[in-house]
């Protein structure tokens, strides 16, 4: 493919698909085969192999995952003012390849060294490449929706392979070769990125001094559903030397990293700052504002904090429930008729439904609104609500099928990620989209921010839910955990659940406040 050609030409493609979403397919499927392998094996490898107790080990999983979401927004700023994409995509992957391999050479000696350079790789990555894949389509492009679909089967396709594959190999063969091949399979998607970046044209250049760069997110309230696409547009701030500083910060910033996730009372003085400080900013920010603009931030602020609710319940995946599929289910599927690994089920089963329903919900979202029956945003997130707290109760409903020595049922724990996908789906039209709408123009990087630190929250809620849960039964039986376990599911449920009627119940409230945002 020629080097040199221009963004209309890559946009005036033929056909379906243009040939660039190929080549970032497979580099963000491998990216995902590596975050959600690593993701996958955390809880479990820090309780079984440094020893850790489940409190300490969720309270760390809590944090690891809440400085993910803060540097994705972090690496995204960057991405668009001073780096551009594809450096900040380059940096990234090598900083996520130098993670995997410092765990694969030692993960029990520099297990928090490799996380954190994990963490900072993630969010230079992660944010840049879907954003890339929007600008392969103009704004009106029909087949922008198509390509979308395409992009998140690759997302859900590496999660689905990493969250299986790297915490199988860990148990049953060896931890140094599940980080490596983590490491490997990164290395895949770097080379496949740096082999095709030519074929971008001027996709993810840097940006020129004090240039309005106009940045088509599409980070939702999680990385595995289509969102709405949302546009923001930031002012450049593109030296030469500002690439070296924020090469050199980032590396800079890993120990701090590491300080605050081995010592999760540093990350709990983080967290009880910054929330209360950028609530009172966004206050101060609301009072430049007439009425009109404060009720759309109202609507927007009441997103935000139920998002924390539902990431603090939804991520016990990666936390309790990777403890509770280590310890308290067998490893038969289907009845009998497949042996899986409990823990690959827990970190897989979300990805391979999500792949089989998300067509399905979108066709069934598309008749409904051309009946006028759509159910509003709001409705949308009070079902998704509701759906988690099927989810939970399913969870719960594990007690029920175990056996003498405590040991539940797969498929009754599978049925449970079903339910839990169905609410993910529910949430697809929930992301940076409806923040920035609601948002003044001057605002739409501070909304943006808070949406991530929103994120960042919900995975440290969880980390905190998932040490409560864990805090009584630390040498209990397999039977005692079981029971305790569940018993705490039950209350997420109930929470989950009260949480979605008060959405629903709400809803013209809030719609009424959104006023003619849809």
């Amino acid at each position: 493919m020629p080097e040199n050609l221009s963004l209309g030409e890559i946009q005036n493609f033929k056909g379906k698909y243009p040939k660039q979403l190929w080549y970032l397919f497979f580099s963000e499927m491998w990216e995902r085969f590596c975050f959600y392998g690593m993701r996958g094996m955390l809880t479990y490898f820090m309780v079984t192999q440094l020893f850790m107790k489940d409190v300490d080990a969720n309270l760390q999983y809590g944090a690891t995952q809440a400085f993910v979401y803060a540097f994705t927004f972090i690496g995204g700023l960057f991405a668009d003012k001073i780096l551009g994409f594809r450096k900040s995509l380059f940096w990234g992957g090598i900083l996520m390849i130098a993670g995997s391999a410092i765990l694969a050479y030692d993960p029990h000696q520099f297990f928090f060294l490799g996380i954190s350079f994990t963490v900072v790789g993630t969010g230079f990555f992660k944010p840049n490449i879907s954003t890339m894949v929007g600008k392969l389509y103009k704004s009106d492009d029909a087949r922008r929706d198509a390509g979308f679909s395409v992009f998140y089967a690759g997302i859900n396709i590496g999660a689905l392979l990493g969250g299986y594959a790297c915490i199988t190999i860990g148990k049953q063969y060896s931890w140094h070769l599940a980080f490596g091949l983590a490491a490997i399979v990164m290395t895949i998607s770097l080379i496949t990125f740096l082999f095709t970046q030519k074929s971008m044209g001027p996709i993810g250049l840097p940006p020129g001094q004090n240039e309005d760069v106009n940045d088509i997110a599409v980070s939702g309230i999680d990385d595995k559903v289509q969102t709405e696409p949302a546009v923001i547009t930031v002012k450049s701030a593109n030296r030469k030397w500002y690439d070296y500083a924020v090469y050199a910060g980032s590396l800079a910033i890993i120990p701090v990293i590491m300080i605050m996730v081995a010592k999760t009372q540093y990350t709990d003085w983080f967290m009880s700052v910054i929330g209360p400080v950028t609530l009172l900013y966004l206050i101060y920010e609301m009072s430049k504002y007439g009425w009109a603009e404060r009720k759309k931030l109202l609507a927007a602020l009441v997103f935000i904090l139920f998002s924390i609710v539902f990431w603090g319940i939804y991520e016990q995946s990666g936390g309790s429930l990777a403890l509770f599929a280590a310890r308290n289910l067998d490893n038969q599927a289907l009845g009998g008729l497949l042996t899986l690994d409990p823990n690959g089920v827990n970190n897989s089963a979300n990805s391979l439904f999500v792949i089989i329903f998300a067509f399905i919900f979108s066709i069934i979202w598309i008749a409904m609104a051309k009946k006028k029956i759509e159910p509003n945003t709001v409705i949308k997130f009070g079902l998704a609500f509701i759906f988690l707290a099927g989810a939970f109760f399913v969870f719960y409903s594990t007690r029920f099928f175990a056996n003498a020595e405590g040991i539940a049922s797969l498929d009754v724990f599978a049925i449970a990620y079903l339910v839990m996908t169905f609410g993910e789906l529910c949430l697809s039209p929930i992301g940076l989209s409806i923040m920035t709408k609601l948002s003044p123009v001057k605002l739409q990087g501070v909304m943006m921010g808070m949406w991530f630190l929103a994120s960042a929250y919900g995975q440290y809620v969880a980390g905190l839910l998932g040490a409560g849960m864990a805090e009584a039964g630390e040498h209990d039986t397999p039977v005692q955990k079981l029971i305790s376990y569940t018993e705490g599911y039950k209350q997420l449920a109930i929470y989950s659940l009260i949480a979605g009627v008060i959405l629903i119940v709400i809803s013209p409230i809030v719609r009424k406040l959104m006023q003619e945002v849809k």
